[in-house]
């Protein structure tokens, strides 16, 4: 019999693109999510289930009972003013933990956290130690919080995605390819910025490593994914351009200086502008992660930046106007 994998928000991007190396291995893989899977011939592995909702979460996993369970629901963006915004991320969590303690045939059970539960250049002291600085990591937080307080039966550990990039990406990571792509982005001067980033293919790749793998240690449960190492921003957009035939402009750093605080200006009028002191101070400080336990379990990673660059640029280019 086919092993049975159950993930939950697979319709999102990590998730589409996990769901389907599982499912072209073999696997029989169920998709519990609000949202239709991205790809339209995965319908019939989708359940349409809230997860705030425990009564139909509890019945769609307990009709599947799946031998693994990845767990990647979660709303997402940084607009959220509340906790309460945010309940996938902590109601949703607390019915997955009481959930899972009712599924006898259970080997793993990864859950998805955040690297938001750490602002950007904040040095972690352990996997307890946490430092939120929007609404969605303190939530992501709580996700933790409440996993660590209901432990499932069998081996188990939590991830914190960096920032992913790859087919069937969107906002924000998207946002700097099509920049480059449309020739609106530029260096500030020479500034090097170091950030963790990871392609969806390695990503996929990782969680994969993670799930078959035991993780026992319960000093070591949680695993940033990303690649290693982290990228200099500047080079990685060089990359872009140079597989689209430019080059990259340089502005000088007064000017984008002077940018962002008129962004910053039009902003308490609540006009939008592309450049504010928020995104000046995220492209010329660094943000990375420490990469260590995750590449003892998955150390070969099987797609070079270049490489998921060139199938990215290919993906937006198919999907132009879709």
């Amino acid at each position: 019999m086919k092993e049975k994998i159950l993930l939950t928000g697979a319709s999102g991007f990590i998730g589409t693109n996990l769901l389907e190396d599982l499912f072209l291995q073999g696997y029989e893989v169920c998709n519990i999510d609000l949202k239709k899977p991205k790809i339209s011939e995965r319908n019939n592995m989708w359940k349409n289930v809230d997860i705030t909702d425990y009564d139909s979460f509890e019945k769609a996993m307990l009709d599947f009972t799946p031998d693994y369970l990845i767990h990647l629901a979660a709303r997402t963006d940084l607009d959220g003013k509340t906790l309460e915004d945010y309940s996938a991320n902590v109601v949703g969590v607390e019915n997955l933990m009481k959930i899972i303690h009712k599924l006898p045939n259970l080997r793993k059970v990864i859950i998805t956290s955040s690297k938001f539960v750490t602002r950007n250049g904040y040095k972690i002291k352990n996997q307890h130690d946490y430092c939120p600085h929007t609404k969605y990591g303190e939530s992501k937080v709580e996700t933790e919080i409440r996993v660590w307080a209901d432990k499932p039966q069998c081996d188990w550990c939590i991830i914190r995605p960096t920032s992913i990039w790859g087919p069937w990406f969107g906002v924000p990571y998207r946002n700097f390819f099509d920049l480059v792509m449309r020739r609106m982005y530029f260096h500030i001067g020479h500034i090097k910025c170091h950030k963790t980033y990871g392609y969806i293919g390695n990503a996929v790749y990782q969680i994969e490593q993670l799930l078959f793998n035991e993780t026992p240690d319960e000093d070591n449960k949680v695993f940033y994914i990303g690649d290693e190492p982290a990228y200099e921003i500047n080079e990685w957009a060089d990359e872009i351009a140079n597989e689209l035939g430019f080059k990259v402009p340089t502005m000088p750093v007064w000017f984008v200086k002077c940018l962002a605080k008129f962004g910053d200006f039009l902003g308490v009028f609540g006009i939008h502008f592309p450049m504010q002191s928020f995104r000046f101070e995220n492209m010329t400080n660094d943000g990375t992660n420490d990469m260590t336990n995750t590449y003892r379990i998955a150390p070969d990673m099987p797609y070079t930046r270049l490489e998921g660059t060139k199938a990215t640029i290919e993906w937006i280019r198919k999907n132009e106007g879709k």
